[in-house]
């Protein structure tokens, strides 16, 4: 949640999983994460980052743009 806030309008740019209601999004977050469900976990271009800054996100949406 504290990523979603801090990107603030940045974050409409973003898919959301919510893993405890998303059974493939929880399988995701374990397979990148040695089973843990480490939130959040960001997939950008099929690398997983966990726990990114949200400065970090932000560069990378802009990249995307």
């Amino acid at each position: 949640m504290r990523l979603r806030i801090r990107l603030g309008r940045s974050a409409r740019q973003v898919h959301w999983v919510d893993i405890w209601r998303d059974p493939a999004g929880a399988a995701a977050v374990r397979a990148a994460n040695d089973g843990n469900e480490t939130v959040p976990t960001v997939i950008v271009a099929g690398q997983p980052h966990t726990n990114p800054d949200p400065a970090w996100v932000r560069g990378q949406l802009s990249r995307s743009a």
